[in-house]
């Protein structure tokens, strides 16, 4: 393939004017708010995002270079189809679940990461173990997606895939670096809309290709491969479930997604914010839907690119930008490669700013570093924001399996991150000692589960387990389903079991080495409001906890002031109007 200079002068045009936006968003961000809270003003963008633009970051944070390619290629792969296409409705599921139930409570309480609620009731340690599987989710997810534009663009302009990729971890880099949320949430504005009318622009071009048969047609007719529609194996069933769960219910345990709840400048707003971004994820995927289904309507040995067709060279991953390529104008396929680079950069900025931000304030700040100055830890987040960029950048240079490495982190988010968060915001009395066991027996469950993308053979056979064409056995049972509600009654069990022992004077107060039930963490001490301003947070400070052995099994297990989103302090209704 030739060399194409008007496709990497597009490129770097394109590339340009995103670090010229985000730049401008960082010179705005430093004229946003006092000087006291520049580290807030960074990670929740001063709590002033506005309807706009917080709709279109939240709706690219979601729409990736991931989300796109692989929307594609499960339509185009015969077989699979649009039934398999699960990302657009179980993230706009997700979404619309996270506006419903888990927007307001985390946004009234004012907290700035979605690590706060757990150090606040478990303390620093459960903080620090569970910053583990949600840091892995952040960096192998961008990881992935820059992996994922390398081959994208060395597929159209001819360029070296490593150049393409520390070029691109660069700019998003940079721009996040000098303005936090700012830069990340203007910069999605201008990517979204280079998606939008990049890939809406390239679908009547090459659905109006020669090679390419219509599409309402091989959706339910055999051509040139299955029909794109797709099908379910009744074997399959509870594969798709498990999948779609993961989701849908693993899509909202994400400091991404809470970086952008926490920024809207209310509670309400933060709940608008999920239901449109619900209603862009949608949009955003019908132009990929169409072309998986043009790819999989092309006889391609009537194009450039010849036999055997991209599924036979396991090429279907591509089949986005090779549509871009062979069944479109040039001046287009740029375009359109604009629009995939647009969609990569708007999700790894997102994802490299979400591990900075809870590496800073819950693991630097609230357990090492209490008495830190805000200056202090602006530094330590543009530290962070380097050093990570630079890790997802070297680990899509070099790691062979980025992919498999995301599947299984994105796993844990959804076994041991998703019951916490259920147990810390709605489950009222799970303390340290459950949340641990949960976690132990959550990941215990999914490790023994194997993983055939990290060739892991399984350590448990659930039934209808069979092997692959390498030998490694594939689940059908939902275990990791099971798994994660393993973790929630586990934590819910334990902790009741711990607070029952030791109230009970069965254990002696000694024992409560974690001090999860004789000395806890207070509420009347840290209080909901207190999370917001760094200076005013102390995490050691311990106070008695009164007996309580009469509790109705409504009372004991249901949570009401997760409910209850009006608060009456004044501290809290001037922190929301700020």
């Amino acid at each position: 393939m030739a060399f194409h200079v008007e496709g990497l002068v597009a490129i770097i045009v394109f590339y340009l004017a995103i670090l010229a936006v985000g730049i401008w968003a960082a010179w705005k961000t430093k004229n946003t708010g006092s000087e006291g809270d520049r580290s807030e003003a960074i990670i929740v963008g001063g709590r002033d995002i506005g309807l706009l633009v917080g709709g279109f970051t939240m709706t690219a944070t979601w729409v990736g270079g991931g989300y796109i390619n692989g929307t594609a290629e499960a339509v185009y792969v015969p077989g699979y189809g649009l039934a398999w296409a699960q990302a657009p409705i179980g993230y706009a599921l997700s979404l619309v679940l996270g506006g419903l139930f888990f927007a307001k409570p985390m946004r009234s309480k004012g907290y700035v990461t979605m690590l706060d609620p757990f150090q606040q009731l478990y303390g620093k340690r459960m903080g620090g173990l569970l910053f583990i599987p949600a840091l892995m989710g952040e960096m192998f997810w961008a990881a992935a997606i820059f992996s994922a534009l390398g081959a994208t663009i060395s597929v159209i302009i001819d360029i070296n895939v490593n150049i393409s990729v520390i070029i691109s971890a660069l700019i998003a880099t940079m721009y996040t670096l000098v303005g936090g949320l700012y830069s990340v949430a203007y910069t999605d504005v201008v990517q979204l809309f280079c998606i939008f009318l990049g890939l809406w622009i390239s679908v009547p071009f090459a659905m109006s290709h020669p090679a390419v048969t219509d599409i309402g047609f091989t959706a339910v007719h055999h051509v040139h491969q299955a029909p794109w529609l797709g099908s379910i194996n009744s074997l399959d069933i509870y594969t798709w479930l498990d999948n779609f769960l993961l989701l849908t219910l693993g899509g909202i345990p994400w400091q991404a997604y809470f970086q952008r709840v926490l920024s809207s400048s209310s509670a309400t707003y933060a709940q608008v914010l999920s239901f449109l971004a619900a209603f862009g994820c949608i949009v955003m995927a019908l132009p990929a839907v169409l072309i998986g289904a043009i790819g999989a309507s092309t006889a391609w040995n009537e194009t450039e690119y010849g036999v055997p067709d991209p599924m036979t060279k396991k090429e279907a991953d591509m089949i986005l930008p090779i549509v871009l390529q062979y069944l479109c104008p040039v001046y287009i396929s740029f375009f359109g490669l604009g629009a995939v680079s647009a969609a990569v950069m708007s999700s790894a900025d997102s994802s490299i700013l979400s591990a900075s931000s809870m590496f800073a304030r819950n693991i630097y700040q609230l357990s090492f570093r209490q008495n830190a100055s805000d200056r202090e830890i602006v530094w330590v987040m543009r530290i962070t924001v380097f050093l990570f960029g630079a890790s997802a950048t070297a680990m899509a240079l070099l790691a062979s399996s980025v992919y498999g490495l995301w599947y299984l982190s994105s796993d844990l988010v959804y076994i041991i991150i998703f019951p916490q968060l259920l147990c810390v915001l709605f489950i009222k009395g799970t303390n340290t000692y459950g949340a641990i066991a949960g976690y132990l027996f959550g990941l215990v469950l999914r490790i023994t589960g194997g993983e055939p993308y990290l060739y892991l053979q399984p350590l448990i056979y659930y039934p209808g387990c069979y092997p692959d064409e390498n030998n490694i056995y594939i689940q059908r049972f939902p275990f990791k389903t099971l798994a994660m509600l393993t973790s929630f009654f586990t934590n819910i069990i334990v902790s009741y079991l711990a607070k029952y022992l030791f109230e009970s004077g069965t254990l002696p107060p000694k024992l409560d080495f974690l001090d999860a039930v004789v000395a806890r963490y207070s509420r009347e001490h840290m209080d909901k409001a207190t999370l917001v301003k760094s200076d005013n947070i102390v995490l050691n400070e311990l106070a008695p906890v009164n007996p309580r052995h009469s509790l109705t099994l409504s009372s004991t297990f249901t949570n009401k002031e997760a409910f209850n989103y009006v608060d009456s302090s004044p501290e809290l209704s001037n922190t929301e109007d700020n």
